[in-house]
């Protein structure tokens, strides 16, 4: 058996477990969206208290604390519509005839990740400018966007800068939750070559 074919039947097994366990869709979707969101808001914390501490304690430590719920919603709304892309592509994935196309329809789930990064700097400019106006200090929506957008081009101009490393971790960290299809075809992969391996 090819690694490809040992992939495939890794993939069928995990898509069947996901029908097995996932139930009536009325009842899985709020979970999944529950899920996402305490990963965003988690995921949140982890980058604001891991990269910029002394601002999570600062002046604007109350702004901090609103612009996560914003965040972990909108994060969770791409998150769990990317999800049932994913489970779309994985199905058609395993239908397809050839190696090629096997391949094409798993490497979407990079489109994703890419789209995400974009998905990110929206949703922080969607918090930013939301908690501006519940504090009373509105803002622009496009002021807030060019600060953002200015921070990854600065990072992608200069990536090896202090502070655009800190801006490049926080952007990894906010990423996660997108990355998650991506890691499971890499770790699927990964065990499949393990698998080839051992049967050589």
């Amino acid at each position: 058996m090819s690694v490809v074919n040992i992939w495939k039947q890794s993939l069928a097994q995990l898509l069947a477990y996901y029908d097995f366990k996932r139930g009536d869709l009325r009842s899985f979707f709020p979970k999944l969206f529950l899920f996402f969101v305490v990963l965003n808001i988690s995921c949140y914390w982890w980058a604001i208290m891991t990269a910029y501490p002394q601002e999570a304690f600062g002046p604007e430590r109350s702004h901090y604390f609103l612009i996560q719920f914003p965040v972990g919603g909108l994060g969770a709304l791409f998150d769990s519509l990317s999800f049932f892309i994913t489970i779309h592509i994985a199905r058609r994935a395993l239908r397809a005839t050839s190696t090629r196309s096997y391949l094409a329809h798993l490497s979407i789930d990079i489109i994703i990740a890419i789209v995400a990064t974009w998905w990110v700097l929206l949703v922080f400019s969607i918090s930013g400018w939301l908690v501006s106006l519940i504090q009373q200090s509105p803002e622009s929506f496009t002021q807030r966007s060019y600060v953002y957008e200015r921070r990854l081009a600065d990072a992608v101009r200069d990536p090896t800068n202090r502070q655009s490393l800190k801006n490049i971790y926080f952007g990894v960290i906010m990423g996660i939750s997108a990355f998650l299809p991506t890691l499971t075809h890499l770790t699927l992969s990964l065990r499949s070559i393990v698998i080839y391996q051992r049967q050589k």
